[in-house]
């Protein structure tokens, strides 16, 4: 299995913002993560701060070699 392409960091919130967010995550069918993400992104785009969008996950069998 490949590494990650994502950086991974500890991140220390408090309780009662990390549930604020697990609940908008809940709502939108995210994990908390992918909601921290998006909300971070669309706060670097109202800053001016554009960053390339993320390349979708591979799925399903890789396709056969002739």
């Amino acid at each position: 299995m490949a590494a990650s392409a994502k950086k991974a960091f500890a991140l220390r919130l408090d309780p009662a913002l990390f549930a604020a967010i697990e609940r908008m995550a809940a709502a939108e069918l995210r994990s908390a993560n992918a909601e921290i993400e998006v909300l971070l992104r669309e706060a670097l785009a109202r800053r001016g701060v554009s960053v390339k969008p993320p390349t979708p996950a591979r799925r399903g069998r890789p396709a056969k070699e002739n």
